[in-house]
């Protein structure tokens, strides 16, 4: 399995340093894919020996047969279409830029017509089998709570004209209460969890979303809640930060690795 990966920080770190163990299979990483010869991916290509390409023709021609996207919203944009349409399956793991309804029913579509896989993982969160079945006999709420330290919270511009104090908070403090199409855009990097709930559920503007900054906490918390003619769901989970990015749960890491193994497998478990 050719694998190429866009962005160059600790998943796709992670992804070349497991492949190589064989974690994997027969899996081996072809290219990884930055904004530019300054792109901290240059020299994670280079210590690994792995082409490095700045734009989708240049990975196109290492021939990748599914591409993991592990770098922003601007590159779902940029990379999935044209990867789709050339049937290379593509994962994204910036799902949150899939609240843009003509983004996804762009990559939908060429998915659809070439017959290339478009794959979203869980992510830092679980329970999506539990919804996608109970959607089909009816849900009627989902809500998702996203609680982390204020340090994962620092250098988004939302939170920046809301003027916390980041730094000085000795309680919990909520950044935002409303619709996922709503609030899923302001933290691009934090909350795509909510992004891939509401495209397994009830979609983006019914399904809730409340983001919290809380000095107390240790793990990024996120509580999801379910409510249906099937009955009432409750999930808590306690993510420990990824370590050299705590507004990523290193659970959300393992998951895009548990996707590109899913991805060739004739055989599932759950789904």
């Amino acid at each position: 399995m050719r694998v190429g990966i866009i962005g160059g920080g600790t998943i796709a770190r992670l992804f070349i340093e497991h492949i190589r163990r064989g974690d994997l299979g027969d899996a081996e990483v072809v290219a990884v894919a930055g904004r530019s010869a300054r792109s901290r991916g240059k020299p994670l290509a280079a210590e690994y020996g792995i082409a490095f390409v700045t734009d989708v023709h240049g990975l196109l021609s290492e021939r990748p047969e599914i591409v993991v996207e592990a770098a922003s919203h601007e590159a779902v944009r940029e990379y999935g279409t044209p990867l789709l349409d050339k049937g290379v399956a593509f994962i994204v793991l910036s799902c949150g830029a899939l609240c843009d309804d003509a983004l996804r029913g762009r990559l939908e579509s060429a998915a659809h017509n070439s017959g290339a896989l478009l794959y979203v993982p869980s992510g830092g969160i679980g329970g999506l089998d539990a919804l996608k079945a109970a959607c089909i006999a009816g849900v009627d709420e989902v809500t998702i709570t996203i609680t982390k330290p204020p340090a994962a919270w620092r250098g988004i511009s939302y939170v920046e004209k809301l003027k916390v104090d980041l730094a000085g908070l000795r309680e919990a403090c909520v950044l935002f209460e409303g619709s996922a199409r709503d609030g899923v855009p302001y933290f691009p990097a934090n909350v795509n969890i909510a992004a891939v709930l509401a495209m397994a559920g009830i979609g983006f503007d019914r399904t809730r979303l409340k983001v919290v900054a809380d000095p107390k906490l240790e793990y990024n918390t996120h509580f999801i809640d379910i409510k249906g003619r099937t009955g009432n769901i409750s999930i808590k989970l306690e993510n420990v930060p990824a370590p050299e990015n705590p507004k990523t749960a290193w659970l959300a890491c393992y998951s895009a690795l548990a996707a590109l193994r899913l991805a060739k497998s004739p055989v599932r478990y759950g789904t």
